[in-house]
């Protein structure tokens, strides 16, 4: 299991078991790496045993409004939730932050799954592309980090919350993704390709040597 935890020393930097030069991000500019929300089919979005109708996909929203409480979801009966995540291109998967409920209603595990459409719970017993022993976090902080090889071109990821910490059900309030994405034509052709990050201007002419033109 690879998590950031985000540690700030005096010096503005952070010093983890990520990188060696990792850097601590002000809220503004860590939102920008975690703005894949915009990228998701969202009225496609499934969420399986969600207690509200629709719920599932309100956890898909701006880093800013993270600690939202108004909006979540919430498993209904046991401690399972299901994401289906559908995406309006291919994205390269780099990271996945998960802020879970009060007390035992955090999810505890969390398991991934690449480009498996309509996943059902039955399909979820099968071997994961990832999976991660969670930690309880109510703001953001930790960072799990996703194997970027195996999750190349993902333009469908499943999230699947077996078990919680001991409570009846399972709250989440917020999932951003971080991560590379690129829309395509239907013919496959390549019309925009960007990473999500904090900085953009520092792989400017990469994005200039690849991209044919930006799409807004």
């Amino acid at each position: 299991m690879s998590i950031c935890r985000r540690e700030t020393m005096s010096h503005g930097h952070s010093h983890g078991p990520c990188s060696e030069h990792a850097h601590e991000h002000k809220d503004p500019e860590r939102g920008t790496m975690f703005s894949l929300y915009t990228k998701i089919h969202i009225d496609r979005v499934e969420c399986l045993n969600e207690v509200r109708e629709g719920s599932g996909k309100e956890v898909f929203k701006p880093w800013e409004n993270r600690l939202d409480i108004d909006k979540f979801v919430e498993s209904d009966g046991d401690e399972e939730l299901l994401f289906n995540i559908p995406f309006t291109g291919n994205v390269k998967l780099k990271g996945i932050v998960v802020i879970g409920g009060e007390d035992d209603t955090h999810p505890a595990a969390m398991k991934l799954y690449k480009n498996r459409p309509h996943m059902t719970f039955d399909e979820a017993r099968l071997q994961p592309d990832q999976e991660f022993e969670m930690q309880p976090d109510r703001t953001g902080d930790i960072d799990y980090n996703v194997k970027v090889a195996k999750f190349n071109s993902v333009y469908h990821l499943s999230v699947y919350f077996p078990r919680n910490f001991g409570a009846d059900t399972t709250k989440v309030f917020y999932i951003g993704l971080r991560g590379e994405f690129t829309q395509v034509q239907r013919d496959g052709i390549v019309i925009t390709a960007y990473e999500t990050q904090a900085n953009p201007a520092d792989h400017k002419t990469n994005l200039m040597d690849n991209v044919s033109h930006e799409v807004r």
